[in-house]
């Protein structure tokens, strides 16, 4: 019985010891998470705020060329139509 009693013990102090170090890493964990956030948050904003000018430039310059092009297929109609009357 004594035997038993002091296996018991053991396993309490070992228990003790392991929430203990359960502990300690979930709060370094959840340190480390927070670090973590922090800067992939800043790298994406970062990384937005560099890609936004030149995803309006791309923008604005496609919308030019289509502009272009409309213009050309609407002046190539005219001078196919023209070119067509006068015959």
């Amino acid at each position: 019985m004594a035997t038993l009693d002091r296996q018991w013990k053991a396993l309490e102090r070992q228990l003790e010891r392991i929430a203990a170090e359960t502990r300690r890493a979930r709060g370094e964990a959840r340190v480390r998470l927070r670090a973590l956030e922090s800067r992939t948050r800043a790298t994406v904003e970062q990384a937005l705020r560099r890609a936004e000018p030149r995803v309006r430039e791309a923008v604005n310059e496609a919308s030019r060329v289509g502009r272009g092009l409309r213009a050309g297929v609407r002046a190539g109609a005219e001078a196919y139509k023209s070119s067509r009357r006068q015959k």
